[in-house]
């Protein structure tokens, strides 16, 4: 079916205002950034009349942002790399191994992402409660508590992602490595983690980025020296004022690692989610 000149007209225009929609707030945050704080507090001029970088260098000394950005560090790529390793390894077994639930476990795994992650909040915070009044860990308050929530978010998610990729592979890939003379575990190893890796570096970015910017859950089970950044952005704003040219240069800053990430493994994400699609 040929496009006609009215339709391609009517896509450039649609595609055209949604990059408006989707840029302009990043353009907003861009120009922020290097205005002075009455310029951005006062009346808004499109282009930086006053342009200076003086909110870059002090946002690290108004917010203890680099605590705040090696709290986050910790949390998402610990979390991360705990959610690659048990999902790579429960959606092998869910697609290659045959054991008694297994459908039922998968479904079960499934049903979690009908429930908002609000709706466990309180039901996690008690729980972290009762188990340092039982056992004596403690959850609450440090790193811990915050990657297993972080985990437990992401693993369903990258379990199911990942299923669909090991299921499209040919068994015959691993019986032809067992046949020369390896394990299955080491076919899994040397033959389908290479093939799967595009779609493991895509579930990992995804896991990153949700555990990167989360704010409900980090607010209520850290404290001060274990704040994230994305919880520790609130402290720009005090009784009095909000210093919003130094939040604008954080939210920046705060990006960067997430964007770097993604345009470091952006071929591989590409490769991972065209094929997942067609899996």
């Amino acid at each position: 079916m040929r496009e006609t000149t009215s339709f391609r007209a009517t896509r450039t225009v649609v595609l055209g205002l949604l990059f408006v929609f989707a840029a302009l707030p990043i353009y907003v945050i861009l120009v922020s950034s290097v205005k002075p704080l009455r310029d951005v507090s006062g009346v808004w001029t499109w282009l930086p009349e006053n342009f200076t970088i003086e909110p870059y260098i002090t946002m690290w000394r108004t917010v203890p942002l680099a605590n705040y950005f090696v709290n986050s560090v910790i949390v998402s790529v610990t979390s991360t790399v705990l959610a690659l390793a048990i999902a790579v390894i429960a959606a092998y077994s869910l697609t290659r191994l045959k054991w008694k639930g297994q459908r039922s476990f998968s479904l079960l795994v499934l049903s979690t992402q009908m429930f908002p992650g609000i709706l466990f909040l309180l039901p996690l915070y008690l729980l972290f409660v009762q188990i340092q009044r039982v056992v004596g860990i403690q959850l609450n308050g440090n790193y811990l508590g915050l990657i297993i929530t972080y985990l437990t978010f992401s693993l369903p998610f990258a379990i199911w992602m990942l299923m669909g990729f090991f299921a499209a592979m040919p068994e015959e890939l691993e019986e032809a490595a067992m046949i020369d003379g390896t394990t299955r575990l080491g076919g899994f190893i040397r033959v389908i983690l290479p093939i799967a890796r595009p779609g493991i570096v895509a579930v990992g970015v995804f896991a990153f980025m949700n555990s990167w910017g989360e704010v409900l859950f980090a607010s209520v089970l850290t404290t001060s020296d274990t704040r994230t950044l994305a919880v520790g952005m609130q402290a720009f704003a005090t009784n009095v004022s909000v210093r919003w040219n130094e939040a604008m240069a954080a939210s920046i800053v705060i990006s960067l690692p997430v964007l770097v990430a993604f345009l470091l493994v952006q071929r591989h994400i590409v490769q991972g989610l065209a094929a997942g699609a067609v899996k």
